[in-house]
């Protein structure tokens, strides 16, 4: 048998060696130009740490957003790094990165950073990312009716291939009537009241980007309000198209449940809040659709152990990640063992919501050693029951858990 301090080196060694699958991101490889975020302006710049500063700084929220990006992280930097401990997980976070690309933090120069970064050519820089990461591949967020994005759609060729795409479809389940005419121009005949060729129109609005994308996935990102079924647009929309839709083309439909947008509209991207969802719809949602895939994950705390015991009784629902306030140690450590508990290998531990080319460097870092410590202990209560715990176990473990149970169920 295994002792203790063997089991513990081998999970540590499986989670840190195996290459993961996130299987959702913000990010875009560098062909995508301006769209591609990374470097220390714009991890300074990220919407947690922006939120953080305005708790800290008398500078008003117009004088901030008039500045330029480069001068809003040098008042980041010195209200969060310098003017106080950076002891929260986003500027932690920031510190991760540095340290993993050999930059040195000791003299606190911000000017000193900057030099390194200025010398990174974007290409080389995504394989250095992805490579200190150890990620084999991310998934986008696509948004066809994004302009810009659109643009690089119709322009560019051919893609880094670890750059996998996810069909992002919010306007076009929570904006109507407004939606209508967005899909109007795009060539789409659509009338805001979903009268007429509407729903036809819909459908092949989603065809036809799903035959240019090849998604994973569709998803869209629901408040704590969504209600399923209801006499909504939304419900009306998502089960006359877009189900059916994703049923044909054998495509998940994740969905992101629990963020208040704009509680405080003057903090922009960063002034959205949580809000407790409601469970019965998730329940409803699978069972009323049982030959149809859907991957969950939701923002409420509140909400993760209902999610859990959701999945346990519906075989067609993928529970994964701790997503955006989630992400914070002590609550995905509580989380991981609480899933692991109820549904074994058959979720995702985490993804990294990652927004910055750099951040799943610290984002994979930090959950890789939560990850690790919470299989450890089952490992090690599993010897204790007095099961023959082997390399091999542990192995297959870490690779469900960090990209296999995610492609096994895309494929089923």
């Amino acid at each position: 048998m295994a002792s203790e301090c063997e089991i513990r080196n081998w999970v540590a060694k499986a989670v840190e060696q195996t290459p993961v699958f996130d299987l959702h991101t913000h990010l875009y490889p560098a062909s995508f130009e301006k769209l591609m975020l990374w470097g220390i302006d714009e991890l300074l710049t990220y919407h947690y740490l922006i939120a953080e500063t305005m708790r800290l700084t008398d500078v008003s929220y117009g004088d901030f957003w008039s500045m330029d990006k480069s001068r809003q992280a040098e008042l980041i930097w010195q209200t969060l790094f310098i003017d106080h401990a950076p002891i929260s997980e986003a500027c932690r976070g920031v510190l991760t990165v540095l340290e993993k690309l050999g930059v040195d933090t000791s003299r606190r120069d911000l000017g000193k950073i900057r030099k390194f970064f200025a010398k990174q050519k974007p290409e080389k820089y995504v394989d250095t990312v992805f490579k200190l990461a150890n990620c084999s591949a991310v998934v986008m967020t696509n948004d066809p009716l994004d302009p810009v994005e659109r643009g690089y759609w119709e322009s560019v060729s051919r893609i880094d291939d670890r750059f996998k795409t996810a069909l992002r479809i919010d306007p076009v389940l929570l904006n109507w009537p407004k939606v209508a005419d967005q899909l109007s121009e795009l060539g789409y005949k659509a009338k805001g009241n979903l009268s007429g060729k509407t729903i036809a129109e819909v459908r092949r609005f989603l065809e036809d980007w799903i035959d240019r994308l090849d998604p994973l996935y569709v998803a869209c990102s629901l408040p704590p309000t969504w209600r399923y079924p209801d006499k909504s647009f939304t419900t009306r929309v998502l089960d006359e198209a877009v189900l059916p839709i994703a049923r044909e083309r054998k495509l998940p439909f994740a969905i992101m449940v629990g963020v208040t947008r704009q509680v405080n509209p003057q903090l922009k991207l960063a002034g959205d809040a949580v809000g407790k969802s409601d469970i019965e719809s998730v329940h409803r949602l699978c069972a009323g659709n049982p030959d149809n895939k859907f991957m969950c994950t939701m923002l409420a705390r509140e909400n993760t152990h209902e999610l859990a015991v959701a999945a346990r009784k519906h075989r067609n629902l993928l529970v994964f990640g701790c997503w955006w306030f989630l992400n914070n140690p002590s609550i995905i450590e509580e989380m991981t063992r609480m899933r692991m508990e109820l549904l074994g290998e058959s979720f995702v531990p985490q993804h990294s919501d990652a927004r910055v080319l750099d951040q799943i460097i610290y984002k994979w870092s930090h959950s890789r050693q939560i990850i690790a410590k919470v299989m450890a202990d089952k490992y090690v209560d599993l010897a204790a029951a007095g099961w023959k715990v082997t390399r091999q176990d542990i192995q297959r473990t870490a690779e469900n858990f960090l990209s296999g149970t995610f492609t096994k169920f895309l494929e089923r």
